[in-house]
This record gives C-alpha cells, sequence and structure tokens, in this order.
C-alpha cells in the first residue's frame, strides 16, 4: 500500500497567516490537485479522511484566520479576499490548475473561487451547499445550533445534538468529533460575516464548469432543494442525492462519495450543455 503523506505548513499570503495541510503535493500524478474549502469553523483534521482516501490525486487545503492552526484574523475578510489568497497559495505552490471542491459554507468559497479565477479551475464539487442568500433555509432547531460554536467545544453538546445538526444517518460520530478543533470566537464570527448578503445565483448561468453536486435527502442545514436550484442555474451540472444523507453524507456514505468523486473528475469531458428556457 502506498504510504500517505500530509505536509503541514504556515504561510503568510496578503497579511494573513494559514495553516497549509498539502497531501501526495510532490508525488507524480496524472490527475490536477484538489483545492479544498471547509465548511464553517472546521478544523483541516474535519476532512482529513476524504484527502487520505484520494490516494492517487494532489489535496491542498487550509485553516481559515481563526480556525484550527490559523491564527486570528485581524481584519474581517470577504469571499473575493479569500479567492484571491488561494489562489495566491496556489501560485506559491506552483500550481495553475486543479478541481475545486467544497462543503457548506466552502461550497460557497468554491463557488466564488470558480467564478472569480475561472482558468485555474477545470471541473468543481459542491457538496451541501447552496447559493447563498437566495437558499430554502434548513430546520430552524439544526440552524440555531449550527451558528452556536459550543458545538465545537461542548463534545456532550455535540453529541446531543448531532441528529437534529446534521439529519441522516449517524454513522461515524464518535470518529469525526474528536477530529474537531474548537474555532476562536473572532474567527468563527468572521467567516460568519464573510457570507453575509452573498449569492452566486446571478452569475451561476455563466459558470460553464463541469460541476457536479452532491446532496444528502435529509439534510437539516442545507436542504436538498437548494442543490436542484445549483443544478437548474449552472449550465453544465448534475446532482447526485445521497439516501438518507444529512449535512455529514460525505462521513456516513464515505464510499459513495468516493467513488461519485472519482467517477466525475475522472469522468470524459462533456460535449453538451444544457439548455436553458428562455
Amino acid at each position: 500500500m502506498q504510504e500517505l503523506t500530509c505536509e503541514f505548513s504556515m504561510e503568510v499570503v496578503g497579511g494573513r497567516t494559514l495553516r497549509v495541510a498539502r497531501w501526495r503535493w510532490d508525488m507524480a500524478s496524472e490527475h490536477l490537485p484538489i483545492l479544498f474549502f471547509n465548511g464553517i469553523g472546521a478544523n483541516i483534521e474535519a476532512v482529513a479522511p476524504l484527502a487520505e482516501a484520494l490516494t492517487e490525486r494532489p489535496f491542498i487545503m487550509f485553516d481559515m484566520p481563526g480556525v484550527g492552526g490559523s491564527p486570528d484574523p485581524l481584519v474581517p475578510y470577504n469571499t473575493f479576499t479569500m479567492s484571491w489568497t488561494a489562489k495566491e497559495l496556489l501560485r506559491r505552490f506552483n500550481c495553475d490548475q486543479v478541481d475545486v471542491m467544497g462543503i457548506s459554507w466552502g461550497g460557497g468559497m468554491a463557488q466564488h473561487f470558480t467564478l472569480q479565477h475561472p482558468d485555474y479551475v477545470r471541473r468543481l464539487i459542491l457538496c451541501a451547499t447552496s447559493a447563498g442568500m437566495f437558499m430554502v433555509p434548513g430546520n430552524p432547531g439544526a440552524l440555531t445550533k449550527m451558528v452556536n460554536p459550543r458545538r465545537y467545544v461542548d463534545a456532550a453538546f455535540m453529541e446531543e445534538h448531532f441528529r437534529t445538526l446534521y439529519g441522516g444517518l449517524t454513522g461515524g460520530k464518535a470518529e469525526h468529533i474528536s477530529r474537531l478543533t474548537p474555532p476562536s470566537p473572532r474567527g468563527y464570527v468572521y467567516q460568519l460575516l464573510a457570507m453575509l448578503g452573498w449569492t452566486s445565483a446571478p452569475a451561476l448561468p455563466f459558470l460553464k464548469k463541469d460541476t457536479l453536486i452532491m446532496m444528502g435527502d435529509e439534510d437539516q442545514i442545507v436542504p436538498l432543494a437548494n442543490g436542484k436550484i445549483l443544478e437548474t442555474l449552472i449550465p453544465n451540472s448534475r446532482l447526485e442525492i445521497f439516501e438518507q444523507g444529512g449535512h455529514l453524507f460525505m462521513l456516513t456514505h464515505r464510499e459513495q462519495t468516493i467513488s461519485c468523486i472519482r467517477g466525475f473528475l475522472d469522468g470524459p469531458e462533456r460535449t453538451d450543455t444544457k439548455r436553458k428556457a428562455a
């Protein structure tokens, strides 16, 4: 079995210090690297199993300011500045094209990065996410608990409200909780503010990248309807629905997730374009 390696580094970009993780970066590969944007308040380790499972691909991600091992932000940031920051990180590591993937809050970042820097992106994968401000809201009980950073600090709180928060099956719950590191209060608030009023909806019809949208049918935070909206708005997209999948279907449906990602990224280039009604 091939040895899996992850290299961590602290990188200063645009005055922000970020903890960056790279898997198999110097490995010869016929596949493009994956640039991953994480969910709100989530640290690198929360997604490490996904990066480790995709053994044939380089993989890069970073902790947002005030999250995981990245120091607190000095000033607020937004999707534009963080997309620029991600692009500069890629340039620093001599990478000029990637496949982009994002989950939940990070799905918004993935959309914005692709729209802002299309020359850097081949294909796009969106998981449990929405078009932003115009999203179909989730379960109020789940949303009020999601914005509370206590879920990262208090394991008992997370254990008690796990199904309310994430819906669907709950396999792998203990492993997931053990990987989480609480964000700082400032880091969490700034991450929430970064998406305040943001939406990709007007621009998505002009997004020409092949796009895979993955959604759980029991997601309590980002309901399935949001994935259907994304599929309608993005011309070259398809929707994959995970039955009994909650917000963390990548954890509970791990093998299906990996198979779906590989099938999409390794698939032939599309020659058809969905026609939108005038």
